[in-house]
């Protein structure tokens, strides 16, 4: 199903500007959002084909069904709320069915939980694109070549350096396990049959030979596999984020020179407020009074280090906020699949 579909067929029930516009944060650049809820007609969803979401190719415009929305509410998913409450200039249309949710009280300490740990995993993205940006990986990958050294002296040197200074090809070596040292091997050459440290440059384990009996190691050489492990996920990891990464928000992190994504930084403070104002006031304040610190994030103004400081000190104060909240435990399960029942009976029988 399509978002055109779900006009066609007049079962969209509420619908609101989303993101910056709801908050308050949106500037001439700020792209327009919108969320909002349908309703399946019968036949669909009492059959196979139940579906829970539906949004255009870029993601930018999204509906869910009524049930997968409830759902959403009980578990204090702070998008789901953020809908909920949005305010009342934001509101595109909202069907009578849909006034039985708005009307709801549904804030309760689980948004400590959901808002306050959506944050902190949006600080994790932000201190993990720093170490993007800071920490490069080279385009030409590392090999198991690279990982390996020989012990030399009261050290060690690579391999390779060893290898060259021998006058020595790796495809000319054998290797062969050393008994109770861990990736420690015999470095061996001189005979026939011997397969090389690796069996090629995309071989992701050294490679072990037969070695004549009673013939000396030329060396002793270890592989730092766990060490080519994590730059095997590093390089995935980044190359795979340079793929995906939205340039534009990229360039605007390199422009300001602060080496975070001012963007993330300002929703996880817009977060974290907002988490700590909900225990404080029973409220969900989605759009923002306090726009001109918001955006002087979003600009870059604070150092990286400034901003965790002052993310670590609100979230030290949540525990407490919670406990001192007269705020329910939980959202109502039972009177939410009430609320739901009832919506969807008095929407099948207007339609």
């Amino acid at each position: 199903m399509t978002v055109a579909e779900l006009k066609e067929k007049g079962i969209i029930i509420y619908e609101c500007l989303s993101g910056s516009h709801a908050y308050g944060l949106a500037t001439e650049h700020s792209d327009e959002d919108i969320k909002g809820v349908f309703i399946l007609p019968e036949e669909e969803y009492f059959g196979l084909d139940y579906i829970d979401q539906v949004s255009n190719d870029t993601n930018d415009i999204v509906y869910y069904e009524l049930k997968r929305f409830v759902e959403l509410l009980t578990k204090s998913n702070p998008g789901a709320l953020e809908m909920l409450y949005s305010p009342e200039d934001t509101i595109l249309y909202m069907h009578p069915v849909f006034e039985q949710l708005r009307g709801l009280q549904l804030l309760s300490k689980k948004c400590e939980d959901t808002f306050g740990g959506y944050a902190i995993t949006q600080v994790r993205k932000a201190k993990g694109l720093k170490k993007k940006i800071v920490n490069p990986v080279e385009k030409e990958r590392k090999g198991v070549l690279d990982f390996c050294f020989v012990a030399e002296g009261q050290g060690a040197v690579p391999v390779q350096d060893y290898l060259t200074a021998h006058g020595i090809d790796a495809s000319s070596c054998g290797l062969a396990k050393i008994p109770h040292m861990h990736d420690v091997y015999g470095l061996y050459y001189g005979a026939s049959g011997f397969k090389g440290i690796v069996q090629s440059n995309d071989s992701n384990d050294v490679t072990l030979s037969s070695v004549p009996k009673g013939m000396q190691p030329l060396a002793y050489m270890s592989f730092n596999k766990s060490g080519y492990s994590t730059y095997c996920k590093e390089y995935k990891e980044y190359w795979e984020w340079v793929e995906k990464r939205n340039d534009q928000r990229y360039q605007n992190t390199l422009e300001h020179g602060k080496n975070y994504d001012a963007k993330n930084m300002m929703h996880t403070f817009r977060l974290l407020r907002m988490c700590r104002e909900i225990a404080e006031s029973g409220q969900l304040k989605v759009r923002r009074n306090d726009r001109d610190f918001l955006l002087s994030i979003k600009q870059g103004d604070f150092d990286y280090d400034e901003l965790l400081t002052q993310a670590k000190g609100i979230v030290e104060t949540l525990s407490e906020c919670y406990n001192d909240s007269d705020l329910p435990e939980a959202p109502d399960r039972k009177m939410l699949n009430e609320v739901l029942v009832r919506c969807r009976r008095m929407f099948y029988e207007l339609v």
